[in-house]
């Protein structure tokens, strides 16, 4: 199955939460979660019951996947990793994702979107420590350097991305310099600092069973 390319509003609508996949809209009255639309499909008004412990961990991990836009293999292989490492397994997985150039790109006001930030890095607009990247699920580590190439087109988009997240704050445990349109991992990021609202436990028993 390929990526999904269908509306992303409907991803939060099933999920019953934000997940921050439309930029800008999802900050104004009109997002469908503010607005309180029910989930998709002929019942989507009447879903309610209560869930079984397996269709709880299903929805966590669905939950945290589809907010940064992975399919269920490629998800699967950030799992396997973060299982080989030493720590906390839903930590560490976490922390694997969040370093994702592509949600980098997002965090730092680069993109309005994840989905935004992957194609921005698809063709070819930032670098990481001088040496131009077009692969999204690159994972960077402490002490890299991020930046926008210096063309024309690259820093027109950053630019007027930038401009239009006065909501977004960057994170701590990244340093931006907007002038120069870049920025350096200072550290990873504690699960206090990470954004998504999921049972990171809840995953890695779902993928324990």
């Amino acid at each position: 199955m390929g990526r999904y390319t269908g509306p992303v509003c409907r991803i939060c609508r099933r999920e019953g939460q934000k997940l921050f996949l439309k930029g800008a809209r999802c900050y104004m009255a009109k997002c469908s979660i503010e607005q309180g639309t029910p989930a998709p499909g002929q019942h989507g008004a009447r879903r309610g019951r209560k869930m079984s412990e397996f269709g709880q961990q299903l929805r966590q991990k669905q939950c945290l996947r589809r907010q940064f836009g992975m399919q269920e293999l490629q998800f699967k292989r950030f799992f396997k990793e973060a299982l080989r490492r030493k720590g906390v397994t839903g930590e560490i997985l976490l922390q694997l994702l969040e370093t994702r150039i592509d949600n980098l790109v997002y965090r730092l006001g680069f993109a309005s979107s994840r989905r935004a930030a992957r194609q921005y890095v698809l063709h070819g607009h930032m670098a990481v420590n001088g040496k131009t990247v077009a692969i999204p699920s690159m994972i960077l580590k402490v002490g890299d350097v991020i930046e926008v190439r210096d063309r024309p087109r690259s820093r027109d988009l950053a630019t007027r991305s930038l401009e239009a997240a006065t909501t977004q704050q960057t994170p701590m445990w990244l340093s931006l310099d907007k002038k120069a349109f870049r920025a350096e991992i200072l550290s990873l990021p504690t699960r206090e600092q990470i954004a998504p609202v999921v049972n990171e436990q809840a995953i890695v028993e779902l993928y324990s069973r």
